[in-house]
């Protein structure tokens, strides 16, 4: 008989992350067919575990199901990109000022000094680390909001962010950021000025996707819908 599958919330966690990475680095690419025995299969979880995770996945658009036999990963297009940094630059900058007098400074900084040891970025390991401390960064200042909902919605976000982070990084060989940006986000954020965490927050979203879509349209490789590298 095969091993059998322990199903606790960390299990089932620790297989989203997985399958997530996956996605991310495009190990399942966009568009890519899935299905039960594809994630059984690279993943080694059970058939439950696998149909849990693609509802999952489905329900959070990072799966599509085109019809009852059918299930794409979700495409990464241009309009993904621009739909992801247009609602970033409506939640984010709010979020962020909500969260300045209650976040752990400390810790926020500690991530920040993480991401400025990228190390070479095109290891793909060390390229995922960087997204997921980034990723990690904005959970951390949203969770200090204390609204579960918004939370949710935001690490989705972050989730297609760092989809999109990742293409950049593929055809850059860096972030489309730096950490002098986070790092000046804080000292902002310190001062407990609304206007300028607002003003701050913008101007880097609205630079980050200035980079990542001229490095769309500036390369070749790029020549379907899908953003595949």
């Amino acid at each position: 008989m095969p091993p059998s599958h322990t199903h606790s919330p960390t299990d089932a966690d620790t297989a989203y992350e997985a399958v997530m990475d996956a996605i991310v680095t495009q190990k399942l690419a966009p568009s890519q067919k899935v299905s039960e025995n594809v994630l059984t299969d690279m993943f080694d979880i059970s058939r439950t575990a696998a149909r849990n995770l693609m509802e999952r996945l489905t329900a959070q658009q990072f799966l599509v199901s085109l019809s009852p036999r059918v299930t794409r990963v979700a495409p990464l297009t241009l309009l993904e990109v621009k739909q992801n940094f247009a609602m970033r630059k409506m939640l984010d900058p709010e979020l962020f000022v909500m969260a300045a007098p209650h976040v752990e400074y400390g810790d926020l900084f500690a991530l920040n000094a993480a991401l400025c040891e990228t190390g070479d970025m095109t290891d793909d390991d060390t390229a995922l680390r960087v997204l997921k401390t980034n990723k990690d960064f904005n959970l951390k200042v949203c969770e200090k909001v204390s609204y579960p909902l918004l939370v949710h919605w935001v690490r989705q976000l972050e989730d297609t962010t760092m989809r999109i982070y990742w293409v950049y990084i593929k055809t850059r060989g860096s972030l489309p950021f730096t950490p002098g940006d986070h790092g000046e986000i804080l000292r902002v954020m310190q001062n407990a000025q609304a206007d300028r965490i607002r003003r701050q927050i913008v101007e880097i979203l609205s630079v980050c996707e200035e980079r990542v879509l001229n490095a769309v349209f500036s390369s070749e490789r790029f020549h379907t819908q899908d953003l595949r590298v």
